[in-house]
């Protein structure tokens, strides 16, 4: 049946894929023109075959990301309007299953679905683009082991979830949305808390930091800075990939410092030291807490948005569902949501472009700029990322700024006096 529903889903999913479209070709050009030769700015630090590398590997994953924006319109179409939900339904119910446990049956397997969809582009990129780069390490088996885990953990963890938020949706009344709400909240909080700990470990085998001057140069910057930490591990994430990162995990006392092991590598230790002030930064500033509070409140809009939604029968009828329930309504809203709030991406990176800049500056202040300058030529370089996107489509993908504007904003902060 179409209605002004369907075709505003429509419309909305083909803008959005038009304009992801269109972004990437902008950035392929963006970088394919600037190939020849190397940014001044990096001219002295970046050879012409690693900026080319960075060019043609950033290319290779806009052609995959591009094939993956097509196909994911046309799931949308197949599992909406293409009567792949009402195909789903009419299986769960012939297995006996109805009620709460159907749906949450019908939303695991749709899941599932999803996942082996998925694959073959996530073999592809795998074990053809990254490796064509030199950038993966995982062997088939290890994938396969992995997808695994991955599997189970949704069913013991995913299945109990939706369960709840399911009961809540039937049982609890007008306000369920509110309910379910706290419950995904709380879910998110204690996974932030757990994460590190508890599911982490099952991919990565993590060893604290060896005892050295690596380890005393970052405990002195930690105690000159006021962060407490559970401990500072390294992480063998060169068994899957060379690319080098590092990051925090946890809330509250639980916090961990985490350095691939492929960074340690890459770095001398007072580049490795300024990363980890810029990490720090982002705790001196507030933005983690700031950014669990944005998630929590788009989170609180995204049930209540549903709470209203799945009692209006148009929602279902548009998007080709015959049978409403409330396993259906929150599938279709995660089905159709992304349509809506692709136009949100730019706002969300303009925020997170300014505590990246707030951090950098947090760094030249408690460690060296001139070593955090090094260290970020050093992972640009290393990973293969573009020193010359397209700014229109950087603006809507990346939370961190460009390389060259990064890079200037950290000499003029080398340049002031610096304040944390």
């Amino acid at each position: 049946m179409i209605s002004l529903w369907t075709i505003t889903v429509l419309l909305c999913a083909a803008i959005a894929t038009t304009t992801g479209l269109y972004l990437s070709w902008r950035q392929k050009a963006a970088v394919q023109k600037h190939r020849g030769q190397v940014p001044a700015a990096f001219a002295d630090n970046i050879k012409l075959p690693a900026h080319q590398k960075a060019a043609d590997y950033t290319t290779a994953r806009l052609n995959l990301d591009s094939i993956a924006q097509i196909i994911a319109l046309l799931l949308l179409i197949a599992w909406t309007m293409g009567g792949g939900l009402n195909l789903l339904d009419e299986i769960t119910t012939s297995l006996g299953f109805s009620g709460i446990w159907g749906g949450v049956l019908f939303m695991l397997i749709f899941f599932l679905a999803s996942q082996l969809l998925d694959l073959p582009m996530d073999l592809y990129r795998t074990f053809s683009t990254e490796a064509q780069f030199g950038f993966n390490k995982v062997t088939p088996k290890l994938y396969a082991a992995d997808m695994l885990k991955q599997t189970l953990l949704m069913l013991i963890i995913g299945a109990p979830l939706l369960w709840v938020i399911l009961s809540l949706m039937q049982g609890a009344g007008d306000m369920w949305w509110l309910y379910a709400w706290c419950v995904w909240g709380g879910f998110m909080l204690l996974m932030m808390w757990a994460y590190p700990t508890l599911i982490s470990p099952l991919f990565n085998h993590f060893e604290p930091l060896p005892d050295g001057a690596m380890k005393t140069r970052i405990e002195t910057l930690l105690a000159r800075c006021g962060f407490e930490s559970k401990g500072l591990y390294v992480m063998d994430g060169s068994r899957r990939s060379s690319h080098g990162n590092a990051y925090f995990t946890g809330l509250g006392k639980a916090k961990r410092i985490v350095f691939f092991d492929t960074l340690i590598n890459q770095l001398k230790e007072e580049e490795t030291e300024a990363v980890l002030a810029h990490e720090l930064g982002h705790f001196h500033h507030g933005h983690v807490k700031r950014q669990i509070i944005i998630m929590l409140l788009m989170s609180l809009a995204g049930f209540a948005l549903l709470g209203f939604l799945a009692e209006q029968s148009w929602f279902y009828t548009g998007l080709g569902v015959t049978q409403h329930s409330h396993h259906a309504a929150l599938t279709l809203f995660l089905l159709v949501m992304p349509a809506f709030t692709f136009v949100l991406a730019p706002l969300m990176n303009l925020f997170s472009r300014r505590n990246e800049f707030q951090a950098d500056a947090y760094a030249v202040a408690n460690s060296s700029g001139q070593a955090l300058i090094t260290s970020l030529v050093k992972m640009y370089e290393d990973n293969a990322s573009t020193l010359t996107p397209d700014p229109l489509y950087s603006s809507w993908h990346d939370s961190h700024p460009p390389a060259p504007i990064r890079i200037a904003h950290i000499e003029q902060c080398l340049k002031k006096e610096p304040v944390a």
